[in-house]
This record gives structure tokens, C-alpha cells and sequence, in this order.
């Protein structure tokens, strides 16, 4: 029986994340490859903020964006964030069916926000704004669909964890794994909120 699983709440330590030499390695890489995803997306932001005027013959984005379809999005991600705190926050005092839950609760807030990004793209392409529009739609599309896939990644990582360790319940072998996908979450959170400022809020102005 490994020690992992003799761990109480009395025993279990107060950052399990990093407990251990593999826990430790597993945050610090997690933080080069956070770098990483950094310079990505500071890339798209910049190619989108370069051609975002040039709509050329499609609709402009103060025509097609919609404030209260993304601010709902927006609620239901941070509200994702939230609850992905609560679940760390469980884990962190030994509470395997409490963490669950909470992350069970962010896996559906995740899908509802991807499901309103679906239903955006839809209707945008029915009024004309697509990908091959204009540079506009181009920019917008890499930009906002790149962050929907980091959702829809997130999304999986967090419920095959989940799946994964149901039977197994919290060690400190599994307990960095929930804690850098935790911190994943946060980040496309984060990622979310310069979206709604830079493309939605400075393109309804104008």
C-alpha cells in the first residue's frame, strides 16, 4: 500500500501541490509551458488589434456584437473560475467528494460558455461575418476560437482527472495534477477577460 493512501485530514499536507519532488516539477513546468501559451496569445492579440478596422465589405464588429450575449459568457466563466477555487480549496483540506463537486460544478459552467461561443459563431456567420469575410473576421476568428479550444482542452483534462481518480480518491500523487489543471482554468479565465475588453467592449465603441 503506498503512504499516499494513508493519508488522513490530519495528516494530509497544507500544500499537497507541492508535497512532493514530482508535485514541485510538475508546477514549475507547468509555469514554462504558462510562457508559452503567453506569447501565443499575446500574438493574437496583436494581429487582431492590427486588422480588426478592416472589415472591408462584411459587417464591422459595433453591426454584429452583441453586449449582453458576451457579458453572459463572461459571467458564466468567471463563475467557472469560482468554483474552481472552491474545489481547490477542498482538496487543500482533504475533501475528495466536496473537490468533485465543485469541479463537476465548473465542467458545466465551461460547457455552457462554450455552448453560447457555438451559438455566436452561428449566428455571426448568418449575418455574413466569417472567417474568409475580411480580415477582421479572420483575426477574430483565430483569436476567439483559439481561446475556445484552450475551453474545450481545459474541459477535458479536468473531467478525465476526474473520471480517472473517482475510485482512487486524493493522494499526493494526484493532487498536483488537480491543482496545475486548476491554475489552467484560471488562466483561460484570464485570457476570457482581455477578449471581452479588447474585441467585445473596444469593438462596440468602435
Amino acid at each position: 500500500m503506498h503512504v499516499e493512501e494513508k493519508l488522513t485530514a490530519e495528516t494530509f499536507p497544507a500544500e499537497p501541490e507541492k508535497a512532493t519532488l514530482e508535485g514541485k516539477n510538475k508546477f514549475l513546468g507547468f509555469w514554462f509551458f504558462l510562457g508559452g501559451e503567453t506569447v501565443l496569445f499575446a500574438s493574437l492579440f496583436a494581429t487582431y488589434l492590427a486588422l480588426k478596422n478592416n472589415h472591408g465589405t462584411g459587417p464591422s464588429s459595433q453591426e454584429i456584437f452583441q453586449m449582453p450575449l458576451a457579458f453572459a459568457a463572461t459571467m458564466l466563466l468567471l463563475t467557472s473560475s469560482l468554483t474552481s477555487v472552491y474545489a481547490m480549496y477542498h482538496m487543500k483540506n482533504f475533501n475528495f467528494k466536496k473537490m468533485q463537486l465543485w469541479l463537476g460544478l465548473t465542467l458545466l459552467l465551461g460547457a455552457a460558455f462554450l455552448g453560447l461561443e457555438i451559438y455566436e459563431f452561428y449566428h455571426y456567420v448568418h449575418e455574413g461575418h466569417t472567417i474568409t469575410s475580411s480580415a477582421f473576421g479572420s483575426a477574430f476568428y483565430v483569436l476567439v476560437g483559439t481561446h475556445g479550444a484552450h475551453v474545450a482542452f481545459g474541459l477535458c483534462w479536468i473531467l478525465t482527472l476526474m473520471i480517472r481518480n473517482a475510485n482512487r480518491g486524493l493522494d499526493l500523487y494526484n493532487a498536483p495534477k488537480f491543482y496545475v489543471a486548476s491554475l489552467y482554468w484560471h488562466f483561460i479565465d484570464v485570457v476570457w477577460v482581455f477578449i471581452f475588453t479588447v474585441v467585445y467592449l473596444m469593438g462596440m465603441v468602435g
